[in-house]
């Protein structure tokens, strides 16, 4: 039977003909003459078929993943919402197109890519690994102008394109890939990123209160190069981040947040042995991943945290906090993430944008006022000079506008002298 690689309508049936996830390792434990994995290739490939995304989203979860990347070119594409069939078609062609101002980075990464895996390919063929490489990245960031390279995406690139091994489907998997669950990567600045990462503290201080209280004073920034990169960045074995993969496309954007906890929670015993004054020791171990990686037990175990104390459950208003046109909110339900067209994920990036914007706009002023108010502590006028420049600063956060200090009579020679602002 063909399966194809587009499914264009999709449809949630939880109550699936499928054979359940435990199926094949039952099998095969009654069984020692059958292989678990063909076992599970077969299951997968009938879900497929059948274009059943929840035993899709429940074998991606269960041992083996999707086993071969065979089945991966099948099912990534159904889990990332692919309902234009447009992998069938080549893709138009980006040449004509304006460079985008990110691609001399892109070039310097690209020049050090493919350094773990493959390695059963000679250097010829690893040249044109990373020709394709820059023909993928360069696709996506030409046709998306808006979207912004950050260092460590042509590592989630690298893994696309050797499971599809074809760089026009492998463009079209990275821009949805790209658009749909890692865009909060992309924006202008990290603010969004960082917010990602706020989320680790709550659900380990829900998770458990001891350990929290250990490590709280390393900050979450060790899980950054890990989050951001789904992981390529850091696992070198290609089996295990083709595998991790699965899991992740087929989850909601959060879940890479409660895989970092659960990896955190592996190695409690390790981490309570580290003096609590010393951050920078606890910083180093939480910043590897544990060797070696048992990632089945890793993502079991964060379900299991996820199921027990999900996003909108964690203290500290942490999932309030979060922007609503951030993946970590529009990857929720199911139906909206296979259904999101490309023009609605970039709607919510150019807003998102806009908020991250006067954010970073109203912090810089904050910023600004309070080190006046430091340094200009005499006389009392420079005070309050101060706290009207920082109320002024809680209306540019609103506005998100600058310019108004320059165009403003009164604020034009304070944005300057205080804020820098021109």
């Amino acid at each position: 039977m063909n399966y194809p690689r587009i499914a264009p309508d999709i449809a949630l049936d939880e109550k699936s003909d499928t054979p359940k996830v435990s199926d094949a390792t039952s099998i095969a434990a009654a069984d020692p003459n059958i292989d678990a994995r063909e076992v599970k290739v077969k299951e997968v490939l009938k879900a497929c078929d059948s274009k059943d995304l929840g035993a899709l989203v429940r074998h991606a979860t269960s041992k083996y993943g999707f086993v071969k990347d065979n089945v991966r070119r099948v099912a990534w594409q159904l889990l990332l919402g692919d309902r234009n069939s447009a992998s069938r078609k080549k893709r138009e062609s980006w040449s004509s197109l304006p460079p985008h101002k990110d691609e001399d980075q892109v070039q310097l990464d690209v020049d050090r890519s493919f350094v773990y895996y493959p390695n059963d390919e000679n250097t010829a063929q690893i040249e044109r690994r990373k020709h394709d490489l820059s023909y993928v990245i360069v696709d996506v960031l030409r046709k998306h102008p808006d979207l912004c390279y950050f260092q460590g995406y042509h590592d989630i690139v690298q893994v696309i394109l050797l499971v599809f091994d074809d760089r026009n489907i492998a463009a079209y998997v990275a821009s949805r890939m790209s658009l749909l669950r890692i865009r909060d990567f992309m924006l202008p600045s990290m603010t969004a990123s960082i917010s990602h990462l706020r989320l680790l503290p709550p659900i380990l201080y829900t998770a458990d209160r001891e350990l929290y209280n250990h490590v709280q004073g390393a900050q979450p920034y060790f899980a950054l190069a890990a989050t951001l990169t789904m992981y390529a960045h850091d696992i070198q074995e290609y089996g295990d981040i083709a595998r991790l993969f699965d899991f992740l496309i087929s989850q909601e954007a959060v879940m890479s947040i409660y895989l970092y906890a659960a990896i955190i929670l592996s190695r409690r015993a390790e981490l309570l042995e580290v003096p609590q004054d010393d951050p920078q020791m606890q910083h180093f171990i939480l910043s590897k991943l544990p060797q070696p990686l048992d990632l089945d037990a890793l993502i079991a175990r964060a379900v299991e945290l996820y199921k027990a104390y999900p996003p909108t459950s964690l203290p500290f208003r942490a999932w309030a906090n979060v922007s609503p046109y951030s993946v970590l909110k529009t990857t929720t339900e199911p139906q909206k993430i296979w259904s999101q067209t490309d023009e609605a994920c970039m709607r919510n990036f150019t807003q998102h944008a806009a908020q991250v914007a006067r954010q970073d706009a109203r912090q810089k002023a904050l910023s600004k006022a309070k080190y006046m108010a430091w340094a200009y502590r005499k006389p009392a006028s420079a005070v309050g000079l101060a706290i009207v420049v920082g109320v002024f600063a809680l209306w540019l956060g609103r506005n998100g506008n600058s310019n108004m200090f320059t165009r403003s009579p009164l604020f034009g020679t304070l944005a300057y002298k205080v804020l820098g602002v021109r």
